[in-house]
């Protein structure tokens, strides 16, 4: 990544994590209303592990706290995927791949290490939700519903980066996508 793209890219991957957790935020508000309640992995990270004195908290501060945590990690992994090499993240599949990757990173890595078991008792639609919700948060996080403004190629050797200030034609993040 070039020096002049990466704090405009970072502030962009971050700000699109906190959208994406925002809008996971939704879906499970959504999905908890019309099936059953049951916890998510924030929340049950939350009950287990969060400082006594947030346990303490009415329900709907503890609640507060447990989300603005969630949407703090989001923006963390958008800062992530903002530091993969464009290339990277200009890839079609970037995104899904990304939002699954977190999730079973959850699930097979984090869960277990903080003790958080339930990851295992969950049914198969429930599965299929949360995937579904982490694959619009790297949808989201990629880029999709917002591209990037143009940016030019990125140069594959100091030659091409020397070259880079003759006024080429600039190429959008979404017309790099489809190539």
């Amino acid at each position: 990544m070039r020096r002049e793209e990466t704090r405009p890219t970072l502030a962009r991957s971050a700000a699109r994590g906190l959208v994406a957790a925002m809008a996971m935020t939704g879906i499970r508000t959504v999905t908890a209303a019309v099936g059953s309640y049951e916890k998510s992995p924030p929340e049950a990270i939350f009950e287990k592990h969060a400082p006594g004195r947030i346990r303490r908290l009415p329900r709907r501060q503890r609640e507060a706290v447990t989300e603005l945590a969630h949407w703090a990690y989001g923006t963390g992994g958008g800062v992530m995927f903002g530091l993969l090499p464009r290339r990277v993240r200009l890839h079609r599949a970037a995104g899904p791949v990304y939002g699954l990757s977190i999730w079973l990173a959850f699930e097979l890595g984090i869960a277990p290490l903080l003790g958080v078991r339930h990851t295992r008792r969950r049914p198969a639609l429930w599965r299929a939700v949360v995937a579904v919700d982490h694959i619009l948060y790297g949808i989201v996080v990629a880029g999709w519903l917002a591209p990037e403004p143009s940016l030019p190629p990125e140069p594959s050797n100091e030659k091409e980066i020397a070259d880079d200030s003759s006024g080429q034609e600039m190429t959008s993040g979404t017309e790099a996508r489809r190539n």
